[in-house]
């Protein structure tokens, strides 16, 4: 029989697996990396302080062992899209409306685009707080730097974002997604 915890732990496992592919950029590296992570989550559960710290928890592990597999190989690997066809297909399934369909997807891979131009450690931080919604504190702890520079990173990555971003929606030319 399940404990409680291994449920909750289970229910990020989608949301670990996105990260694992931003990390990997391989479909089988990142189950992998998932399954590793739920092994030694199982195994250390107890040292889990608090159920509500477990995704923070869980997406540490999963980042903790990415880069040591980066180390032993020495190599750094290209970041995949932040979001696949298969999500920009579920977050625009609400309407029925065909141009709003296409104004979200034009919007979207504009986003996507200005993202993936951003430097590493601007991508990663943008997808830990605005795709995983994770805290200040869950992701200075996974980052393993204080809050205050998840903080300023956060701001320079949002606001380099708006510069990527202008010449498109300049003037109040963008596209209204509702």
């Amino acid at each position: 029989m399940q404990n409680t915890k291994d449920t909750t732990l289970l229910a990020y496992r989608d949301r670990l697996f996105g990260y694992a592919m931003f990390l990997t950029h391989n479909y089988a590296s990142a189950l992998d990396l998932v399954q590793e992570t739920y092994l030694r989550a199982l195994v250390a559960q107890e040292r889990l302080p608090k159920p509500s710290e477990g995704k923070g928890w869980l997406f540490t592990i999963l980042r903790n062992i990415w880069l040591n597999q980066l180390r032993r190989r020495a190599t750094v690997r290209e970041t995949v899209d932040l979001i696949s066809e298969g999500n920009l297909e579920s977050a625009a399934s609400d309407s029925t409306d065909p141009h709003i369909l296409y104004v979200r997807r034009i919007v979207t891979t504009q986003v996507r685009e200005a993202i993936n131009k951003l430097p590493t450690k601007f991508r990663e931080i943008i997808l830990l707080r605005e795709y995983e919604e994770l805290s200040y504190k869950e992701i200075s702890t996974i980052l393993g730097c204080p809050a205050g520079t998840v903080m300023s990173r956060l701001a320079r990555a949002r606001s380099r974002l708006r510069i990527l971003l202008a010449p498109t929606y300049a003037g109040g030319r963008g596209c209204a997604t509702s």
